[in-house]
């Protein structure tokens, strides 16, 4: 099996090239450099440009490139690249693979659970429409419809709503390990925001089911069964850690002077994400429990 992988060289690019390897596909990597093997392939997304020989045959491709959400502060510039490199690439590829001959079978396209804006105590799940706010209307929303010309053509489309990846090799988890090590860890604003979170392990796994399930197609919440809030994900970590968190919370404009927009709608609200799909396609979680997933990627 020959599969394609966008955003490869990311964290979650990084695991799954080396989980579909390991189970015995060929992977391609598009690349936006001068490819340096076989296993590489070059694409513009922002020209429109990819590598159609390097994509006829293929089985299924993977698509994860994008900017960084919370990456660095949101300003104009940067809240811009976060719409471009999603939906230039997105566009690039869907088109792409819609006008090849021999399509391949999946198009799985990643997404993120800003689509469902702030939750509150709500649990939502697939079936639930979108949020409001600049990640839900102006990032998440038209990054999906940019796959309709896949959809369009016949290839089954998976879109990916990722929730709070946990991995000890990257991502937001190591950026407040060390203040968590130094025992100064804290809820966030209210606390009270619930943060869908997924260990890297199920991450990889719940791809790799999704492409083996033909019967999956649409959105799928790729989020752990048992949504915390941040002041238990807070208590949680720091006892994984075997160290003391500070009884009061960071207030809400401490954290919006210092991170600025992202502070509003990538930690002070949040989203209570269920995993419909995955759970009635049969997959097991390896993970359910906070507390097993952090002593698991720490």
């Amino acid at each position: 099996m020959t599969i394609i992988v966008t955003g490869s060289s990311g964290l979650l690019g990084t695991a799954l090239v080396e989980a579909l390897r390991d189970d015995g596909a060929r992977v391609v990597r598009l690349v936006r450099r001068v490819p340096e093997g076989d296993d590489e392939a070059f694409w513009n997304p922002a020209k429109g440009g990819v590598d159609q020989t390097a994509l006829e045959g293929a089985e299924a491709v993977i698509h994860l490139a994008g900017a960084g959400i919370g990456d660095r502060r949101w300003s104009e510039g940067h809240k811009r690249e976060l719409i471009r490199s999603r939906v230039e690439g997105t566009r690039t590829l869907a088109g792409a693979l819609a006008g090849l001959g021999a399509k391949p079978a999946a198009l799985l396209s990643g997404s993120a659970i800003g689509f469902y804006g702030d939750t509150g105590d709500v649990a939502v799940d697939e079936t639930a429409p979108a949020g409001e706010g600049f990640l839900a209307q102006e990032v998440v929303v038209p990054w999906e419809a940019e796959t309709a010309p896949a959809e369009e053509a016949g290839i089954r489309v998976v879109r990916l709503r990722t929730g709070l990846v946990l991995s000890g090799r990257g991502g937001m988890l190591s950026r407040i390990l060390p203040v968590f090590r130094m025992g100064l860890g804290a809820p966030l604003g209210s606390g009270r925001q619930y943060w869908s979170w997924i260990s890297i392990d199920d991450w990889v796994l719940a791809v790799q089911h999704i492409l083996k399930n033909p019967e999956i197609s649409g959105p799928v919440n790729v989020t752990a069964p048992e949504p915390v809030t941040n002041a238990e994900f807070t208590k949680a970590l720091g006892a994984a850690l075997h160290r003391p968190t500070m009884p009061l919370a960071v207030p809400g404009f401490v954290l919006r002077t210092a991170i600025g927009e992202f502070a509003e709608e990538g930690v002070l609200t949040g989203q209570r994400v269920l995993p419909r799909r995955l759970l009635e396609s049969g997959y097991a979680f390896r993970h359910t429990r906070l507390d097993e997933a952090l002593a698991a990627v720490i």
